[in-house]
């Protein structure tokens, strides 16, 4: 897959790390010179230094055979404006963070895909970790994010059946329960005290899930 990224803070490098090693061909562009060059000495891409809003350096980073681009700026005029230009170049795929969720409905009207405000889902899911180390992150996959958590004894949903449970936005996959046995919920079944719960969430229902998990399957005080 031809892939471009536009900025190389933190997500940008990162991302860029994942589809190297995913092989894909992968595009760089940053307007600063240093981060650049420095990507360069660790892995095989081409860096172009510039602004993505301009169409001569999209143009240079081969916006025309793109399969998607992602821009991941802290700037979502930067972002917005990028990703509008990759859709007047039909790349198939346009995807973006939008760092203000005011800004969300200027992406959606223009057709990206977005991960909203980065930073504030890491800091959401930091403080539901502090206060459940029961929780637990088990995979990232597009779209969502696999959770384990441990029902403590005497949380208000123990002893209750699933569908008693308040669900929204997720999904249990498996209940492992002590001795080893591996449950495939249904709603009647009963939540028992050390049981490991393995659930799905959309991404942008993320810290929702984490406090909804957290009110129902964990002791208070």
């Amino acid at each position: 897959m031809y892939t471009i990224i536009v900025g190389l803070g933190g997500i940008g490098r990162n991302l860029t790390a994942i589809a190297v090693n995913a092989g894909d061909s992968v595009v760089v562009i940053d307007q600063d010179e240093e981060r650049a060059s420095d990507i360069l000495e660790h892995y095989d891409v081409l860096a172009i230094t510039g602004n993505a809003t301009d169409k001569s350096v999209l143009e240079d980073a081969g916006i025309d055979r793109a399969d998607a681009l992602v821009a991941t700026t802290s700037d979502d005029a930067v972002n917005l404006m990028t990703c509008w230009l990759a859709k007047r170049y039909d790349v198939g795929n346009v995807v973006s963070i939008v760092n203000q969720k005011e800004h969300s409905d200027l992406f959606n009207e223009v057709g990206v895909r977005i991960s909203e405000n980065p930073d504030e889902l890491v800091a959401t899911r930091l403080y539901y970790w502090t206060k459940s180390p029961n929780l637990q992150q088990v995979a990232s996959i597009p779209g969502g994010t696999i959770f384990e958590i441990v029902a403590d004894e005497g949380a208000p949903i123990v002893d209750h059946e699933i569908r008693e449970l308040e669900v929204r936005d997720f999904v249990f996959i498996a209940i492992r329960r002590a001795g080893g046995d591996l449950i495939i919920p249904s709603g009647t079944v009963r939540i028992r005290p050390g049981d490991v719960i393995t659930v799905f969430t959309k991404k942008e229902a993320e810290a929702e899930t984490l406090k909804t998990l957290n009110k129902q399957l964990i002791r208070s005080g």
